[in-house]
């Protein structure tokens, strides 16, 4: 059962309602009228609530469903037992984000702004926003409507945020151009200066970081992720990414619509990646690289050259995954021998 100490049960609903939002058909038609009011899991769910039952592996717990009614597919609805409602999908994961959506929801602040908040008197603030405790915001800020600064954030002078953006605790943006309905978790650092030195004498000066952070529509930045700011270009990052917590992206790179880069990868300078690729954990980047559309980087990659669109890589340095395959399996079969 969720906790409702934070977040919204929008339930109960009818299970005909609950096939209409997750396209599944209800194999009794009788039971339509019948309530849930909570999702959990096989083994968890009883009576009122839902469950969801998808892999082949899971047939002889199956048995043991106690919840209301089930979300399977048509080849595991045999496994569910009699007493049990069963709705068929054909894809179950998909079904459970939908009616995950249906039946809650995050809790979000009333529009209010705190007195406790720093507005620079220039800044202009979009209707029906949240602004917290000690929020700062500079000289020259536009914010759009419907927006959430949760306490403590800081805004810098000639930010400009669009409308239905979360800007989490702590976050702090400075040289930024952001998009729609974008979501900033907590202590992300966007638009500070790249790491650019040059040897002078004996000395490391610092090289002037005077581009800036174009961030698109319907993005995700994780908590204490890094973005710098472009050393004259622009760090850009294309509509739909979904950045992972503990990601560093330095200046000049250019991410394209789509991709997914998960914790605690790092891409040093100047590459530019094409539309919806992945990089797994860890994985690291030098700079001035080309990284192919509908690319797929392994966990723990080192990426070093080019890579091809479509290609999927792993290890270090990234090869094809085939052959990474074949050398972890020579490396296996001759220490033991």
């Amino acid at each position: 059962m969720v906790d409702t100490n934070f977040y919204n049960n929008n339930g109960p609903f009818t299970l005909q309602k609950i096939a209409e939002s997750c396209e599944a058909k209800l194999a009794d038609a009788s039971k339509s009228i019948i309530e849930v009011r909570d999702i959990a899991s096989m083994e968890n769910a009883g009576e009122g609530e839902i469950c969801f039952f998808y892999d082949k592996k899971a047939k002889e717990k199956a048995a043991n469903i106690k919840a209301t009614a089930c979300v399977t597919t048509e080849d595991l609805a045999a496994f569910v037992p009699g007493n049990v409602v069963v709705l068929t999908v054909a894809n179950p994961k998909l079904a459970f984000l939908k009616l995950n959506s249906l039946l809650y929801s995050e809790r979000h602040p009333q529009p209010n702004t705190s007195s406790s908040a720093r507005i620079h008197p220039s800044a202009i603030i979009g209707e029906n926003c949240f602004i917290g405790e000690n929020v700062v915001i500079g000289k020259d800020v536009k914010i759009g409507k419907n927006c959430v600064i949760e306490h403590n954030a800081v805004i810098d002078a000639g930010c400009v945020i669009g409308d239905n953006n979360r800007i989490g605790v702590g976050a702090h943006i400075s040289y930024c151009r952001m998009g729609s309905n974008c979501y900033i978790f907590s202590g992300a650092r966007i638009g500070q200066d790249g790491f650019g030195f040059m040897m002078v004498a004996g000395q490391h000066k610092r090289i002037p970081q005077v581009g800036l952070v174009i961030i698109g529509n319907d993005v995700e930045v994780g908590a204490n992720t890094c973005i710098d700011r472009g050393a004259l270009d622009n760090t850009v990052i294309g509509d739909g990414c979904r950045i992972d917590n503990l990601v560093q992206i330095a200046h000049n790179d250019k991410l394209g619509k789509g991709c997914v880069v998960v914790s605690q990868t790092g891409i040093a300078g100047s590459c530019t990646f094409g539309d919806y690729v992945v990089c797994g954990g860890q994985t690291g980047f030098a700079d001035h690289l080309t990284i192919g559309s509908g690319a797929q980087i392994g966990a723990q990659s080192g990426i070093m050259r080019d890579i091809e669109p479509g290609s999927v890589v792993m290890g270090y340095p990234a090869v094809p995954i085939k052959d990474f395959m074949r050398q972890v399996s020579f490396i296996q079969k001759s220490t033991k021998k």
